[in-house]
Parts: C-alpha cells; structure tokens; sequence
C-alpha cells in the first residue's frame, strides 16, 4: 500500500506528514535551491535526485494556492524547487496567465509533463480555465491523471504527443521533463499516437472562433507542431513556445519570425516588458543560460496583441 502523501503549503511553508529525515530532506532541497538560484539551478536536478535515493518512494502535495494542489515524487530533482517559496517557475508564464485571468480563454497545456500549468490555470485564482493537458508518456501520464483527479478532475488529460499531423512517433528519453518524439530512439521508449493542433478542432475538443493559450514543451518537435496549427493560430491564439538556451542560432523564434505571419514577443527582464522581437539579437542577451528554456510568444490577433500592449502599460504604472 503507497505511503500517504507529504504535505506542503507555499503560502505559508507548513510542512505535515514528514519523518525527521524527510523534513531534513525537504530544508536542503529547499536551501540548495536557494543557492543554485543564483547560478540558473546549475547542478540542482542531479543533486536532488541523488538526494531522493535515500527517502521513501512517496509523494509530495504542494499546495500551490488555496484552489490548486500539485503531487509529485517527494525529493524529483526538477519539481523540488516548489520546496523554495521565493522560487518563481516559468515567470513570463506566470505574468501573461495571472493578467487572463478575466478572459474567457483554454489552455492548450502541451507536453503537460504532470500537469503544473493546468493545475493551476484550472483554479480560481487564475480564472478557472477550461483546460486540455496533452502528455504522451506513459508514466508521466499517470502522474498528470492523478493531479487532475486531486483537483477534482476539472481540466482534461490527453494521451498523445502534438506533430505536423495524425501519426505515430517513438518517444524516449532518461529524463521525465526531457522526453521527445524527435530524431531517432535508441533502446527503450515507447510508441505514442501524434496529433496536430489542428486536430482538437477536427475532432470536437476545441470550437473555433475560442481564444486559446497554447503551451507548447515539446522538446525539439515545436516548429512541427507550430505547421500542424495553422487554422488554430490564424485565430485568438498565442502559442507560447521554449526557446532551448542552448541554441544560439534561436531556431524556433527564427521561424516564428521569418516563416509564419505570427508577430514575435519575448518578456525582456531589464525592460520588465514584453518586446516585439524584430531583430533575433535581443535573445542573444535574453538567453544567458545554456541549460534552461525560455519562453517566446508568437501571435496573429489583434485581442492578445492589445492585452499584451495594456499588460506593459499596467507595468509601468506600478
């Protein structure tokens, strides 16, 4: 029978259900993250996973707000940082989905991993928002099924990878934030059904003419599944798309710019604003680290265009 689960509130940092040593646990995964802060969390995923091998296999339930309860294994070297109150994930994220909270939209929640941003775009802080998290792996399915169930099963959970088109690909990988349709499987993996954006309004699950935030993590397939979206980002849509801090050529924002007729915006921290990209240079200095993702927006509608414009304005006022 599984352990209960760990509880912890990042409100207030109360922590219930730990033994001694998982309490331990829980002041160094916090405290590393603090440090590791400095430097982009360089080195925190290893040292956290070494650090689970020695606590008991159980989860975690953070509670993220009053309305939103997120679980993962208790010591996940990338879900651990939550353990760190002033640790902000995805912060350009964070600003554009706290400012829709009044707009009637659905997040699009693709590569949902276990399912963070649907937790918490489904809440009521945020708006309660209509929901899909798309995930294709097997085992972090379970995971992402299990978050929606938790929060009384108000967003969906989809089992597919997103593509150009209806398919199948292998998907593998050694890391569960990390796994990918893209290039050629060694050993292992699996084989996950592929569908295109495109194909949520085929098949029912979207009706055109909606407004939609599109999350796309797809770890080396976005320009993919940016062709398989051409209906559904002519539309009220922003897809919001890593850029890998590993590419210095930008590739994906270099086809958002140069091959689609979406406008270009990334959240400049030394302006706190969000920028029209015209030249690809400004992520030269936006991109500092190598080894995390950053988020670029790319949209057609003259709505999101305006609520992004009003967003920089209410900025600057404060």
């Amino acid at each position: 029978m599984a352990m209960p689960p760990i509880q912890f509130d990042r409100a207030t940092g109360v922590l219930q259900g730990a033994n001694a040593w998982e309490r331990v646990a829980a002041v160094a995964l916090s405290t590393g993250s603090k440090v590791a802060s400095s430097f982009s969390h360089r080195g925190y995923n290893m040292c956290a996973n070494l650090l689970r091998k020695t606590l008991p296999e159980r989860d975690i339930d953070i509670r993220l707000n009053a309305d939103a309860t997120f679980a993962f294994p208790y010591g996940d070297g990338y879900w651990s940082k939550l353990l760190n109150r002033s640790f902000s994930y995805e912060n350009e994220l964070e600003l554009l989905f706290r400012d829709s909270a009044d707009v009637d939209y659905t997040l699009l929640d693709c590569g949902a991993n276990y399912g963070y941003w649907s937790v918490l775009v489904s809440s009521a802080p945020y708006g309660s928002h209509k929901a899909i998290a798309i995930e294709p792996s097997s085992q972090n399915f379970v995971k992402l099924k299990h978050n929606a169930e938790i929060n009384g099963n108000r967003f969906e959970a989809m089992k597919c990878a997103i593509g150009a088109a209806r398919g199948t690909a292998r998907l593998s990988g050694t890391k569960h934030e990390a796994l990918s349709i893209a290039g050629v499987a060694a050993d292992g993996g699996e084989d996950v059904p592929v569908i295109a954006l495109d194909n949520l309004l085929d098949d029912g699950k979207i009706v055109a003419g909606g407004k939609f935030l599109i999350k796309l993590d797809v770890e080396g397939v976005e320009i993919e599944a940016i062709k398989g979206g051409t209906r559904l980002l002519q539309g009220d849509s922003v897809l919001l798309c890593e850029e890998h801090g590993n590419d210095p050529h930008h590739t994906v924002s270099r086809y958002i710019l140069e091959q689609t007729p979406l406008k270009l915006i990334v959240y400049d921290p030394r302006s706190s604003r969000m920028e029209t990209v015209t030249e690809l240079s400004i992520l030269d200095r936006i991109k500092v680290s190598t080894h995390v993702g950053y988020n670029v927006f790319g949209t057609a509608s003259a709505f999101w265009l305006e609520r992004i414009s009003a967003l920089n304005a209410k900025r600057r006022a404060q």
